[in-house]
């Protein structure tokens, strides 16, 4: 079992930086892909971008390629989300999750807002 935490949200103006963190507090997540996902208000929660165990794989939602990055920090339990030309519609609230290579996203994190004014 995996118990993640993320970090790092906050109030950024358009255009600035945000580096999101997931630890994992309990258990090691080296064995399964990471996902960030972003719920803006009143919506669902959708995927941004996932990051496969190894680190040498990882998917972007079309709205933020180019603007955000995952990597990850095997060593420290850590996965990062960097994002960069922040938009107001990438408010939301973000979560990190794992799920192993053949399963549904099953660990989840608590959230992190992450609001920029438009």
């Amino acid at each position: 079992q995996v118990q993640l935490v993320e970090s790092g949200g906050g109030l950024v103006q358009a255009g600035g930086s945000l580096r999101l963190s997931c630890a994992a507090s309990k258990g090691s997540f080296s064995n399964y892909v990471i996902g960030w996902f972003r719920q803006a208000p009143g919506k669902g929660r959708d995927l941004v971008a996932s990051i496969w165990n190894s680190g040498g794989s990882t998917n972007y939602a079309g709205s933020v390629k180019g603007r955000f990055t995952i990597s990850r920090d095997n060593a420290n339990n850590t996965v990062y989300l960097q994002m960069s030309s922040l938009k107001p519609e990438d408010t939301g609230v973000y979560y990190c999750a794992a799920r192993r290579a053949d399963s549904a996203y099953e660990y989840w994190g608590q959230g992190t807002q992450v609001t920029v004014p438009s």
